[in-house]
């Protein structure tokens, strides 16, 4: 029990330090900064800003971060539909 408590407290040691991180690309006027990290169930990714000749775009900046919520969604189904036809295939 104390193993379990003690991983959990390790896993959001992982988390809080992934979300604080932030990469930020900027190329030909248009800037981006998007944060989190895909992968491991860890954190969503997020776009923090997006601006474009140093205008922010708010309803660009919403429609990404649908999209990204939206493949994250149908990665992890396809994932856990992957992972039970191989549970499937270990039984046989």
């Amino acid at each position: 029990m104390f193993d379990k408590a003690k991983a959990g407290l390790q896993f959001m040691k992982i988390k809080k330090a992934v979300e604080s991180e932030s990469v930020e690309v900027e190329d030909s006027g248009v800037r981006v900064i998007i944060s989190g990290f895909v992968g491991m169930g860890i954190s969503e990714p997020k776009v923090k800003l997006l601006s474009v000749n140093g205008v922010e775009n708010k309803v660009l900046l919403d429609t990404l971060n649908k999209a990204l919520k939206k493949t994250l969604e149908v990665s992890a189904k396809k994932l856990k539909d992957m992972s039970g036809e191989l549970q499937g295939m270990a039984g046989m």
